[in-house]
């Protein structure tokens, strides 16, 4: 792996991860909405989870370079404690522009753990931009994918970055009925 490679993959990765290009607490910008729920005869109301996740992200070989600009890929890890306790994996593709602070990336995410008492497994579906340092993020459950006691989890994650800590704050409802 070339010295290039690896400094453009840690740059991608520092974008993609903490949008952080100043010092001190961030909290990402995203779009307020309800939390969505599968259609059903009868839904739980909207609960808040909580808490800290650490993560670890190994750089992939890259992607095809012939368009002018590189992908970065990385694998992540994480290890969620709080109301969610459980890891996940998952696979992240990363952009940087020639422009200063901007940048984009996808990340599908399995999770696995228990969530405030309800134990299988969702997967997290990220989307996150950056325009010349204003960042825009959205994490949302992909519908249908939860199991066990989480088949009928519908919700969206923000990610908060404070003094190089993650955490998380998650709005979530578990459908009465699931399909």
């Amino acid at each position: 792996m070339s010295n290039r490679f690896h400094a453009e993959n840690l740059f991608v990765l520092g974008i993609s991860l903490s949008f952080t290009f100043t010092s001190g607490s961030y909290v990402y910008t995203q779009t307020p909405s309800r939390v969505p729920g599968p259609v059903q005869k009868e839904a739980t109301m909207p609960t808040r989870a909580s808490g800290t996740f650490e993560i670890r992200v190994t750089p992939q070989m890259p992607g095809d370079k012939s368009a002018g600009m590189a992908i970065g890929r990385m694998s992540i890890d994480k290890q969620f404690q709080g109301d969610l306790k459980g890891t996940s994996k998952g696979e992240m593709l990363a952009v940087r522009t020639d422009v200063k602070d901007s940048a984009g990336y996808v990340a599908m995410e399995q999770v696995n753990g228990t969530l405030n008492g309800h134990t299988g497994t969702f997967t997290l579906q990220h989307s996150g931009t950056m325009t010349r340092g204003a960042p825009q993020l959205s994490v949302t459950v992909i519908p249908d994918s939860g199991t066990g006691e989480l088949k009928g989890l519908s919700g969206r994650m923000m990610i908060v970055i404070a003094d190089g800590k993650h955490s998380y704050e998650f709005d979530y409802a578990i459908a009465a009925e699931a399909p």
